[in-house]
């Protein structure tokens, strides 16, 4: 792996914490010890888990009204994989990149795969657009894609989606992430049941073009574009789909696409149970799909629906195999470092679960002690567990603090000099 952030720095950061960290370990160590928790154990599972970056993601969001860039944008792919690179450099947590086409579209396959490669990236999930139109399409998506009235303007998302199968093919990706803005904005604008059978059949095609080796992940939104109606709206309609796609089709559970106090952990549970759990887009929100940084509004409930992978991992649940994947927007934050935030985030969720005595929660579950259930998952939830996360990153080659390095090693600085500054402008878009 090529290393974006000079050794030098890196090790004067580590260097500086760890004596520090090594104490507070040992001291977590033997307290965990006193619960029957094996801290090394914990840790390595820690150190063993991934979640996968959008290539989006390293770039500045924005909203309906507004964009505001930041600088030193990436300019394409290549720069989005480098920034990439800093990302799982420092976290050691971020090994893969999900692509979106056609925004990362490339003329020569061979040397975006040989350029993640060299920066010790592979290709997640690839994300198909048929929310958008690309300059020069046939067909416009202002009333739908997959479900569009019209038969050529669904054939045309169809062959896009073919086409993302292809590429990711190559590159080495084994899923294909469908999200799709079909819906309506008035009452009457569209039939509830012909839309649906017309995105069943579209999906149907695209299906019957995965590969073996490959799944699909169908992704569920509640509103926006469409405000009166959406075509896959929640987890049922979502779980109605995979079941009639067939085998190789999941759900994905993005944590904003739902109403407000939805039981999110919940949903997981029942996908995990029915085996259609296909894996998620971590984010957090306060109102609606915010997109904002994972854990940085509800860390409780991602610890909760951590705790439901974890209980289906120590189970070993039938048919689990969830994908783990980033979806944020970063409007006044810079990409990398909200990246990397979350990615220890979600790590800390992790290892929060992985500390849950389940044996004793199982004890009060039947006992019907709501109370004392409670407490044993707030007990875990309430552990600091950073010096396992921070020894983790140190013996995979990361760093201790990943933000402290990153500021010290001037890399946003750098990229600002040698990328052009990018206009901002209004009627940005938000993610998926």
């Amino acid at each position: 792996m090529t290393p974006i952030i000079s050794t030098s720095v890196l090790d004067a950061d580590n260097a500086a914490r760890r004596d520090a960290l090594g104490r507070d370990y040992e001291s977590l160590g033997e307290r965990l010890s006193r619960r029957g928790i094996d801290i090394d154990a914990v840790k390595n599972k820690v150190a063993a888990y991934g979640v996968a970056v959008p290539s989006w993601g390293v770039g500045s969001g924005g909203t309906r009204f507004a964009r505001f860039p930041g600088a030193g944008e990436p300019r394409n792919i290549f720069d989005k994989l480098e920034d990439c690179a800093v990302i799982h450099q420092l976290t050691r947590a971020t090994p893969a990149v999900s692509l979106h086409i056609p925004w990362d579209k490339v003329s020569d396959l061979k040397e975006l795969k040989e350029k993640g490669t060299a920066l010790g990236l592979t290709f997640d999930a690839m994300n198909s657009n048929t929310f958008s139109d690309a300059p020069g399409q046939a067909h416009s998506y202002k009333f739908g894609s997959l479900s569009h009235t019209d038969a050529a303007t669904r054939r045309q998302a169809i062959e896009h989606n073919l086409e993302c199968i292809e590429i990711g093919t190559a590159l080495g990706s084994r899923a294909l992430t469908v999200w799709i803005g079909d819906g309506s904005n008035f009452p009457g604008q569209s039939h509830f049941t012909r839309t649906f059978e017309r995105y069943l059949d579209s999906m149907k095609a695209v299906y019957a073009g995965l590969p073996n080796d490959w799944r699909v992940f169908t992704e569920h939104k509640m509103f926006e574009p469409a405000f009166y109606s959406t075509v896959v709206q929640d987890w049922g309609t979502n779980y109605l789909i995979a079941r009639e796609l067939g085998p190789k089709a999941f759900c994905l559970v993005d944590l904003g696409h739902h109403a407000p106090n939805v039981n999110i952990e919940m949903i997981v549970a029942r996908l995990i149970q029915f085996k259609k759990l296909g894996g998620f887009h971590f984010n957090d929100s306060k109102y609606g799909d915010d997109d904002l940084d994972t854990g940085s509004i509800d860390p409780y409930r991602l610890f909760l629906v951590f705790n439901e992978l974890v209980d289906a991992e120590a189970r070993a649940a039938d048919g689990f195999d969830p994908a783990h994947m980033l979806d944020q927007s970063h409007n006044v934050t810079d990409p990398i470092e909200s990246l990397m935030t979350s990615a220890m985030e979600v790590g800390r969720a992790y290892a929060q679960a992985l500390i849950v005595d389940r044996s004793a929660l199982a004890g009060f579950q039947e006992d019907n002690d709501a109370l004392m259930a409670s407490e044993t998952l707030k007990a875990a939830f309430r552990t600091d567990v950073e010096p396992i996360l921070s020894m983790a990153r140190l013996e995979n080659g990361g760093a201790i603090a990943p933000v402290a390095a990153y500021r010290a090693s001037g890399y946003r600085a750098r990229v600002a000099a040698e990328r052009p500054a990018v206009a901002g402008g209004g009627g940005g878009g938000g993610l998926v």
